[in-house]
């Protein structure tokens, strides 16, 4: 029982930060570019792609032995399809405005390496509760990475957090200015970097 529990916290939590998908596999990187010039966004589509991830994981584990092997990636692509297209209605219905800043970004989740890779690689091999876990890990490991690049890309480019002001005016009065730099896509590729070298760093010490 106490092996079956540390498998599953190992499986939810190594890709939190010692296996983590953006940093260690360097995986869903374009994501990370364009959906993290503000905190909100990135909040939301962090929460849809750990969703997807999670469910397609166990779709895909419970059918797995019904899947025919050649047709295995037609039938995974269907499976992601049908939930990315779930968000993208339920985004729709409940969060224009964010849906309308997300544009493509959530249709393109269905080729997200992510999804489909944790599909293949895990979802095939493992009962579902446990494929289920995996897909949760993943996509905390991923939303915990573009959560921290949009904090530190609205906070310093815009002065803002979430839509509100929290620079105080009397910076700006005694010079201060929010780095324009911040909001452009480079700026994510070098705060992605630094990441990067910190975990590495802390995970090799």
């Amino acid at each position: 029982m106490k092996t079956n529990e540390t498998k599953t916290l190992k499986v939810i939590f190594e890709p939190i930060w010692k296996n983590n998908p953006i940093m260690v596999q360097i995986l869903g990187i374009c994501s990370s570019l364009a959906v993290t010039v503000q905190l909100k966004t990135a909040i939301v589509m962090a929460i849809a792609l750990t969703l997807v991830v999670a469910f397609s994981n166990l779709a895909v584990s419970v059918l797995r032995n019904a899947i025919p092997r050649n047709i295995r990636i037609i039938a995974e692509l269907c499976i992601v399809a049908t939930l990315v297209i779930l968000a993208d209605e339920l985004l729709k219905a409940f969060m224009y405005d964010i849906s309308k800043q997300l544009s493509v970004f959530v249709g393109l989740i269905i080729t997200n390496c992510i999804v489909m890779g944790r599909a293949e690689s895990f979802a095939l091999a493992n009962p579902p509760f446990l494929s289920f876990c995996d897909g949760l890990g993943n996509g905390i490991g991923y939303g915990s990475v573009l959560i921290a690049v949009a904090f530190i890309r609205e906070l310093l480019g815009s002065g803002k957090l979430l839509g509100f002001d929290v620079v105080p005016q009397a910076f700006y009065l005694s010079g201060y200015e929010n780095m324009g730099f911040m909001l452009l896509a480079p700026a994510a590729f070098i705060i992605i970097g630094l990441l990067v070298w910190l975990q590495r760093t802390l995970v090799n010490k």
